[in-house]
């Protein structure tokens, strides 16, 4: 449990620290059976995820010996991660199956019947996408200024009242452009394709940033900028001058033309929504109509557009092959899921109801052991509004359980969040993306369809290690304030929430392989669990090479083990150690949960820092095990355990297991990319005697367990 004073974060440095006394830290673990924070199961609450990886690994990681390697880690269930989603991609699970409309093109649907295993499978990258950048490999770019007239945006059908049973309005379709800097503009030009918005209009943004700051700001009309009566074609709107130059400008989209994309199609998508096929921002003078839009069909030359929403129609050339998702059939019967429920994702962004439902048809035809299913990923990050996100939602999990009524449905997986997720101002002023979201789901009778709540924790953008020592004393914080930040957004009372990913900075740095990556994860995961949270999923179980992550400087990877180039595992990391010491010397692998108390960790040394964190856990054996994280990197610290039971104090009795993992077990070597972990583990084991008074000595950046047995706490 977090300690119970709040500190300021003080850091005492070079010669200052050894001259600090080492008083011991006195840890209280509250052993009241009615004081239990939670009950968990490492093989179910401390999982880790697998994902997409570059064309063609996947034959090369899951093998015989990779996995025994992964393995060794201790890590329970598995979690499926869907790459495609962050690329602007379908993900075509199963290669097998038909397109909509000809053989070569249309709307996807993956074959629902096993036939051959799939070993790896891919993501298509959408034609029609509005994006200039994405979040997965930021290969594509936008067709709303590519400069290409046979090319165009179009929304997804599937916010479209045919499918979503509300108005067209209450999902309004958007194309926004960011010009780079204050620009003055009073005219647009739109070249519509079909279908074309008979409503729609032109606003700027009256804030800062809408994409970063969306709470601080509002889109306003510009004097002439709303058009009720489209008609399609190209037109040249005069827009009136604003009343100062603007950055962001977008077009809002509220009612279509019913006109398709193909003539007479016989398919309702090809007609719902809207298309642009090019669009212009700038000044009309004289007739003369000057663009400040940049079109080119390249990301790095074009002006920036995001969109609201893109339609999954595509073509078989469409195939992204520099990368590839694992097979659902590799994953399940590589052996990595242990035989263990397994976290599945369906693509929902850029896919297809059909094409999620017959996933599990699929699966369920497998007799594979699904454990939840994940509803896309990361609509945070794809700028999905949380009334389109939760209509999706919606859509999808009536195809779901039409398959099987008992699936368990969540998400909405956030990409990595430490404050509330923000949307741009509603009509009632509310910016609350999870608050929105779930009253959608709850006015639209699915909010009983949210089986659980998901999201993403990579704490730390920095990319350097250094700061650790700061960043190690944040995470309890961070995590166990998100977490009552989704509850207090309204997440119904009893819902489990789980971290489906997560790793200690977004980038690949050297810090997750150097000891810090272990005492975060323990701590991370730990206070997750203390705080009434249901797992926390590490990423990433693929043995991966190092590479020099741009913009970081250093070599380094996530995860248990270090790969070589050919994805054969070298060397168990840091977090793999600490994996192995919460799932085996901390909770134990056994068919009962076991307790997880609170503890309160007071004294320690005159710098007044709360260095040490502790978790108490009663197992099922009956052992209590205490995890004790020392995150000062430059000290050792002492420590006394006193468990507080209904019968007074108690202490350990008879010997008290320690096992130890710090600089002595492990470090890393920092050599470009040959860098690597030397001395590589195991933790260290001993055993010494319990009792009242008994001192225990944590060295400096370290992971401990203390596991005994404790008399008299009844």
């Amino acid at each position: 449990m977090r300690h119970k004073r709040a500190k300021v974060f003080c850091f005492f440095f070079s010669k200052k620290k050894s001259l600090l006394p080492l008083t011991a830290f006195v840890v209280t673990v509250n052993a009241h059976q009615t004081q239990i924070l939670n009950h968990f199961s490492p093989s179910a609450a401390l999982g880790v995820g697998v994902d997409s990886v570059p064309y063609p690994a996947v034959r090369e990681i899951y093998t015989p010996s990779n996995v025994r390697q992964m393995l060794g880690a201790g890590l329970g269930a598995v979690t499926y991660r869907l790459y495609t989603e962050l690329s602007v991609q379908d993900w075509h699970w199963n290669p097998n199956g038909t397109f909509s409309e000809t053989a070569t093109k249309g709307y996807w649907t993956s074959d629902a019947t096993p036939r051959a295993r799939t070993v790896d499978t891919f993501g298509y990258a959408l034609p029609r996408r509005g994006f200039t950048h994405d979040q997965g490999n930021d290969g594509g770019y936008s067709r709303l200024d590519d400069g290409d007239p046979e090319t165009f945006w179009k929304s997804n059908p599937y916010l479209t009242t045919a499918y979503t049973g509300d108005p067209d309005a209450d999902h309004p379709q958007w194309v926004l452009f960011d010009l780079g800097g204050r620009r003055t503009v009073n005219a647009a030009r739109i070249a519509w394709a079909a279908p074309f918005a008979a409503q729609y209009a032109v606003q700027y943004w009256t804030g800062d940033d809408p994409i970063y700051d969306p709470a601080h700001g509002n889109w306003v009309n510009f004097p002439n900028g709303a058009v009720t009566n489209g008609t399609g074609s190209t037109v040249t709107l005069p827009l009136g001058d604003a009343p100062h130059p603007a950055e962001y400008i977008r077009i809002v989209m509220t009612a279509g033309s019913g006109t398709c994309t193909r003539p007479h199609s016989a398919d309702p998508r090809d007609c719902a929504g809207y298309a642009i096929g090019e669009v212009g921002l700038g000044t009309l003078h004289g007739g003369n109509f000057t663009d400040l839009v940049r079109h080119a069909p390249d990301n790095s030359r074009q002006t920036v557009t995001y969109a609201s929403s893109v339609d999954p129609w595509h073509a078989a050339s469409d195939r992204v092959g520099n990368q590839e998702q694992p097979g659902l059939d590799t994953v399940f019967r590589s052996g990595v899921t242990r035989g263990l429920p397994t976290t599945v994702p369906i693509p929902m962004l850029y896919s297809t109801p059909a094409n999620a439902a017959a996933e599990i048809a699929y699966l369920e035809a497998r007799g594979d052991n699904i454990a939840r299913v994940e509803m896309g990923e990361e609509p945070d990050g794809q700028y999905v509004t949380p009334e389109d996100d939760a209509a999706l939602y919606g859509e999808f999990a009536t195809a779901l359980h039409a398959v099987d009524p008992n699936l368990k449905l969540g998400g909405p997986v956030f990409q990595s969040n430490l404050t509330d997720v923000k949307a741009w101002p509603d009509a009632n002023g509310e910016t609350s993306w999870t608050k929105r979201y779930l009253a959608y789901l709850a006015s639209h009778g699915h909010l009983s369809d949210l089986s659980f709540f998901s999201f993403e924790h990579y704490p730390f953008a920095s990319c350097k290690y250094s700061r650790a020592q700061e960043k190690l004393l944040r995470e309890p914080k961070l995590m166990a304030d998100i977490v009552n930040v989704w509850r207090h957004d309204g997440l119904p009372p009893g819902t489990p929430i789980f971290v489906t990913e997560t790793n200690y900075s977004q980038n690949e740095t050297d810090a997750a392989p150097e000891i810090a990556g272990a005492l975060w994860y323990a701590d991370m995961a730990a206070t997750l669990l203390s705080v009434g949270g249901a797992g926390a999923f590490l990423y990433e179980y693929e043995p991966i090479p190092l590479s020099p992550a741009f913009p970081c400087h250093g070599w380094g990877t996530y995860g248990v083990l270090l790969g070589n180039k050919q994805y054969q595992a070298q060397a168990p990391l840091s977090q793999f150690f600490a994996a192995r010491m919460l799932t085996s010397d901390w909770a134990e692998q056994a068919d009962q949960p076991g307790a997880l108390y609170g503890a309160t960790v007071k004294d320690g040394p005159a710098d007044a820092i709360d260095w040490v964190t502790a978790y108490p856990v009663k197992r099922p054996d009956g052992a209590w095990a205490v995890l004790l994280v020392n995150r000062d990197l430059g000290r050792p610290h002492q420590v006394q355990i006193i468990f507080d039971g209904a019968g007074g104090p108690a202490y350990y009795n008879g010997n008290v297991r320690q096992t130890v993992f710090g600089a002595a077990q492990y470090g890393w070597i920092r050599d470009g990319s040959k860098s690597h972990p030397q001395p590589d583990g195991p933790p260290a084991v001993t055993t010494q005697a319990g009792g009242e008074g008994t001192t225990y000595t944590l060295p400096a950046g370290s992971l401990t367990v203390m596991r005994g047995t404790v008399s008299g706490l009844e």
